[in-house]
């Protein structure tokens, strides 16, 4: 089982941040520990036919691409993200069911090392390179704790209703 900490090793503004946002990650990760190939690609809820664990999953691994090398960097969005429109908003969570989920947490935690190195280069006052409003990478880091948080209760509810357990 993964272990979890919210502790930060030091107390300074950073460290906190991104002590809370792999703490978000780690959460993800373990709801996710010990699930079927089958089940990570079930959607238990009728009404929202692209909450599966793996849509989820890789939703998140997406979330932070469009918001740290597309927002933030400026850079142009790559992967699912460019098929998305206004019928198919999320094509990540759609086409994550085609993706073995080993895959997809092996993917999220590889480009969440890629992101720690990035938040370390940038100072947390920096403007974002496409500002939709004045957003700066303590706001995307405040962002991304707040998404990863919220889908993490969606993991939750999902893991529940596929096989029962709960907690994490």
């Amino acid at each position: 089982m993964t272990r979890l900490t919210d502790t930060p090793p030091a107390w300074d503004e950073r460290t906190q941040l991104a002590t809370f946002l792999d703490y978000a990650r780690d959460t993800a990760r373990a709801k996710c520990e010990g699930v079927s190939a089958e089940d990570a690609r079930r959607a238990p809820l009728p009404g929202s036919p692209l909450m599966t664990l793996c849509g989820l999953i890789s939703h998140l691994r997406w979330v932070e691409h469009y918001w740290l090398e597309v927002m933030f960097l400026g850079e142009d969005p790559t992967g699912p993200l460019t098929e998305a429109t206004d019928e198919d908003p999320d094509p990540e969570m759609r086409t994550a069911v085609d993706v073995p989920l080993p895959r997809l947490l092996a993917d999220y935690e590889s480009q969440s090392a890629r992101y720690r190195r990035l938040v370390s280069e940038h100072d947390l006052d920096t403007t974002a390179e496409r500002p939709i409003r004045h957003v700066d990478l303590r706001w995307v880091l405040l962002h991304l704790i707040e998404e990863t948080s919220r889908h993490n209760g969606h993991l939750d509810v999902v893991r529940e209703l596929l096989d029962g357990r709960t907690g994490v």
